[in-house]
């Protein structure tokens, strides 16, 4: 763990679990819980875990929202986003445990570094990195960043996350930073760890396919996301020829007691039945989604029950073969 890995990226056991070119596979976000306003009860929260991890899910998603802020509505699963890591690692053993997403602009690149890869190499190689400029205004003057910087921050930060993990002693400088006569340890489990961008995060299409190792996107309608899958692969193969880069999103769903409800409308996802929500995860394999991540915020019923009706009748359909 202290020299770099030659192991490809594409090895990981966590992307593996979570990734298959031509196939989707479901992973569900913390807080495993419906709640109302912005602050979860994080109740539970290993036993549904670990029940997640039996049923088949590949991937577990955490937030990484380092400030309350009501105006926004959403304080992510409360914990600091690499302690909870470490502490979910710890009572899982095999499931896929990723960030969605990372605020790079706001934390030095080494202590990101540090972070991500003891957190990787805990978990046996199980940590999926997403990564982000931030969009939330109220923690760029927290943290002393300049927002209209963050792009170009993102892109200085990303760059130093990877090269410390690639690399032994090598001079590295970045905007604010230095380092000289140093190295980062643990080095990951292979050679980098997979990441991912979310959203655009200020860069261009083209530098995220240049840049990442798959894209982080938003529930639209199939059509249309269909028409953003393909530009993602056209711009892929452009960049950097045939490589797989995966496509994930997330989806807010309601699950609703009779399986036969009919997808209605609500906030970034769809309250429905179970036989419509297969239905939509076969169209969105179909379009090319690799992954999604399934949100269970807005949801009536408890969230036992409906991670237990989602493995007993949705995830057969999207299990990664071994």
């Amino acid at each position: 763990m202290f020299t770099p890995s030659s192991i490809p990226y594409q090895q990981q056991p966590g992307f593996q679990r979570t990734y298959r070119e031509g196939r989707l596979s479901l992973g569900l976000f913390f807080p495993l819980e419906a709640f109302t306003g912005d602050t979860p009860s994080m109740r539970n929260q290993v036993s549904l875990a670990q029940r997640a991890e039996e049923l088949g899910f590949s991937a577990l998603w955490f937030r990484d929202v380092p400030l309350r802020d009501p105006s926004f509505g959403d304080s992510g699963q409360v914990f600091d986003s690499w302690v909870y890591l470490g502490f979910m690692a710890a009572h899982t053993r095999s499931i896929a445990l990723g960030t969605a997403a990372v605020i790079l602009p706001i934390r030095n690149p080494l202590h990101t570094a540090k972070a991500a890869t003891s957190v990787d190499q805990l978990s046996g190689g199980r940590l999926l990195l997403g990564v982000a400029s931030g969009d939330r205004p109220v923690e760029f003057p927290a943290f002393g960043v300049d927002p209209e910087q963050r792009g170009n921050l993102f892109r200085e930060y990303l760059r130093v996350f990877r090269d410390v993990q690639r690399s032994s002693f090598v001079p590295l400088t970045w905007p604010g930073g230095r380092l000289e006569g140093a190295d980062l340890i643990p080095k990951p489990t292979t050679a980098e760890i997979p990441f991912f961008i979310t959203g655009h995060s200020r860069q261009t299409l083209e530098w995220i396919a240049r840049s990442s190792h798959g894209w982080i996107s938003y529930p639209r309608a199939p059509k249309v996301q269909q028409m953003i899958v393909e530009g993602w692969r056209t711009t892929v193969r452009a960049e950097c020829g045939e490589v797989f880069k995966p496509f994930t999103q997330s989806l807010y769903i309601d699950l609703t007691g009779n399986p036969q409800t009919p997808p209605r409308p609500i906030h970034l996802g769809f309250q429905l039945g179970r036989s419509a929500l297969i239905a939509l995860l076969h169209t969105l394999q179909e379009v090319g989604v690799n992954h999604v991540i399934i949100n269970l915020k807005y949801g009536q019923r408890p969230a036992d029950e409906v991670i237990e009706e989602l493995g007993q009748f949705v995830l057969p359909d999207f299990i990664m073969p071994t």
